[in-house]
């Protein structure tokens, strides 16, 4: 007979009281969760805010409300509170991979250059097919143009175009690099097909324009 049999009516509707408060927080854990993540797709990032710390206080090892929070923060352009949280991440999970593509964010923003890099090359090596290696490399390649280092600017940015073919704007910054380590064929190549994708590149078509001049003066 089960045991539930035994059990006197007064003492399971006590029993009820005492787990439903559990049931409902549980619940209602869950909802801000989603929510937090939806306050963050829709742009809503001081919402997305809100909600993160809320759960992070009630519950400090919360590895995805700081990631939400972080991404939040971060596209708020707080990048010190962001990194101030990302640390705190990874305290929690060393080799998160969506920490360290925040940390690397942070320091790429702060103008961090040789720590963004290290965490940029951390992040390809953890999650080479992760969600943000496309822009992981377009940063990368960011960081060497900013080093004039354009070689290998080209060769990250070819990367970030190999997963995101359709961004002009990538294509553009591709030929810039090629075009400063006097590449000019395949700077125009490159500026030929950010047209392709948007005619209305200013940018694009007076580069275009010099790598042609630089070409046939050479």
């Amino acid at each position: 007979m089960p045991v539930c049999f035994f059990l006197k009516k007064p003492f399971v509707i006590y029993l009820c009281f005492l787990l439903l408060p559990a049931f409902f927080l549980e619940a209602q854990w869950t909802t801000q969760r989603r929510d937090a993540l939806q306050e963050y797709r829709n742009g809503n990032y001081e919402e997305a805010v809100r909600i993160c710390k809320a759960e992070i206080s009630a519950n400090q090892g919360s590895l995805e409300s700081i990631v939400i929070l972080c991404w939040s923060l971060v596209s708020l352009g707080r990048y010190e509170e962001g990194r101030t949280y990302a640390l705190t991440g990874r305290n929690i999970s060393r080799y998160d991979p969506r920490i360290i593509e925040i940390l690397g964010e942070v320091c790429y923003f702060q103008g961090r250059n040789n720590e963004a890099l290290q965490y940029f090359q951390e992040y390809v090596n953890l999650a080479p097919q992760g969600a943000r290696i496309n822009t992981v490399y377009y940063y990368i390649g960011e960081i060497y143009i900013r080093q004039g280092r354009y070689r290998r600017a080209d060769i990250a940015l070819s990367t970030a175009v190999y997963y995101m073919p359709r961004n002009a704007g990538w294509w553009v910054r591709l030929a810039y690099a090629r075009e400063n380590a006097g590449e000019f064929q395949q700077a125009i190549a490159a500026y030929e097909q950010a047209l392709h994708l948007n005619e209305s590149l200013a940018d694009a078509r007076k580069g275009l324009e010099r790598s042609r001049t630089r070409l046939q003066n050479r």
